[in-house]
């Protein structure tokens, strides 16, 4: 290939979903990907309205479902005794509607965009490729990288960073340490957990527990049993020491109070949640996506989602200046949206979902919480309940209304 359009760094899933995009399009592109292959961690899994829109355009929804995936009946909140607070029906899980929520871990929907995208004679990936600095001018924008055969350089009109939290990219345009935010004092632990919670009564797919000290999510996120086990912790601890606490958290929190050989997991993973926002989400020939962008806490999936939005919308300002149905000004309006969908919606929204999991009092719950009071109304209200769901297509915006032509 000759110098693609595009060149896109990080090939997780908003690098592939862009990548596929652009390549349904015919647009050349290229993806370069620092690891030696695509990442197999489950990690996030619920994809909402907005989301599933993005990947419906991409054309994958099938294949997703032959993976695995499945409409999660609903969410809820609870105390630490199990009893049921208030909750909402997932969208899509009692209607027809044409835009559900889909829960399948992000492994498995990376495996199925580069299936899609093998089949793209104008996409390329390369694995192995670690970008180590950048550089533009007015014809073209560039990255350094090391590979396994030395250092080379890769060109393209327009470079995307979706290379995630810890973004090369972004360093690289704005510093090391430049990423406007702060970082949650609480520690989170996530866990991919075998256990039977529906036997304990929790009939909801996704389940969140108010308490101040034992607060977490259990969210089913597979046909097979699996759970999504996130809770908090106490700060400062070594991996060994939040490894070593982890039965006596299981059994103080989970329902049935269960020792270790009633569950088995999968997956153990202590780290850190954000709430920052880049400078920038354009610079010149320069653009970022998703968590190179941006990063909020995990409860209520927000992240995923606002991450997959940014990748739709940045594929219609890409293709249209590629069709000439718009100029390079399109940038900036993208710049400028998504940035504030973060700002307005995105981060305070996170914000106040982990915040009611331990500063909430489990007692006074029903009566101190606005929006669990709006859960509860939305149970017999099919007003209020549309509302609800309603809320998260705030995320997206139609920047075609921009092209020219």
């Amino acid at each position: 290939m000759s110098r693609p359009f595009v060149l896109i760094v990080g090939a997780g899933p908003s690098g592939l979903l862009l990548a596929l995009m652009l390549g349904k399009k015919g647009i050349p592109v290229r993806v370069l990907e620092a690891a030696e292959s695509l990442d197999d961690r489950p990690r996030a899994t619920h994809y909402s309205p907005p989301a599933v829109y993005e990947l419906r355009r991409a054309g994958i929804l099938e294949d997703m479902k032959i993976e695995g995936s499945f409409v999660p009946n609903g969410v809820c909140w609870r105390n630490l005794d199990g009893d049921f607070l208030a909750g909402m029906a997932a969208p899509g899980s009692k209607d027809a509607g044409p835009t559900p929520m889909i829960c399948l871990p992000l492994n498995k929907l990376n495996h199925v965009l580069q299936r899609h995208i093998n089949q793209l004679p104008h996409v390329e990936v390369f694995y192995s490729h670690k970008v180590i600095g950048l550089g533009q001018d007015e014809e073209k924008a560039w990255v350094d990288v090391e590979t396994s055969d030395g250092g080379k350089k890769f060109e393209a009109q327009f470079i995307v960073g979706c290379d995630g939290a810890n973004s090369q990219i972004r360093r690289s345009l704005f510093g090391d340490l430049a990423f406007p935010g702060f970082t949650w004092e609480q520690q989170i632990v996530a866990t991919n957990t075998y256990y039977p919670f529906e036997k304990h009564g929790f009939n909801r797919d996704s389940n969140f527990i108010i308490h101040p000290e034992h607060w977490y999510m259990a969210a089913r996120i597979s046909n097979d049993g699996l759970w999504r086990v996130t809770y908090g912790e106490v700060a400062g601890l070594s991996f060994d020491e939040l490894k070593a606490r982890q039965p006596s958290k299981f059994k103080a929190m989970l329902p049935g109070h269960p020792n270790p050989e009633n569950y088995k997991i999968v997956n153990f993973s202590p780290y850190k949640v954000h709430q920052r926002l880049a400078a920038k989400m354009r610079v010149g020939r320069f653009l970022l996506a998703a968590d190179a962008a941006h990063l909020c806490n995990p409860f209520g999936g927000l992240g995923l989602t606002g991450g997959i939005v940014d990748v739709g919308g940045l594929y219609d300002c890409l293709a249209g200046i590629y069709t000439g149905q718009a100029d390079d000004s399109i940038l900036d309006i993208y710049d400028n949206i998504r940035r504030s969908k973060y700002s307005n919606i995105v981060d305070p929204v996170s914000s106040s979902n982990i915040r009611l999991l331990f500063e909430q009092d489990p007692e006074t719950a029903m009566q101190d919480s606005e929006f669990l009071k709006m859960c509860k109304k939305a149970e017999t209200d099919p007003e209020v309940a549309a509302l609800q769901r309603s809320g998260m297509d705030s995320l997206q915006y139609d920047f075609q209304q921009h092209y020219q032509k």
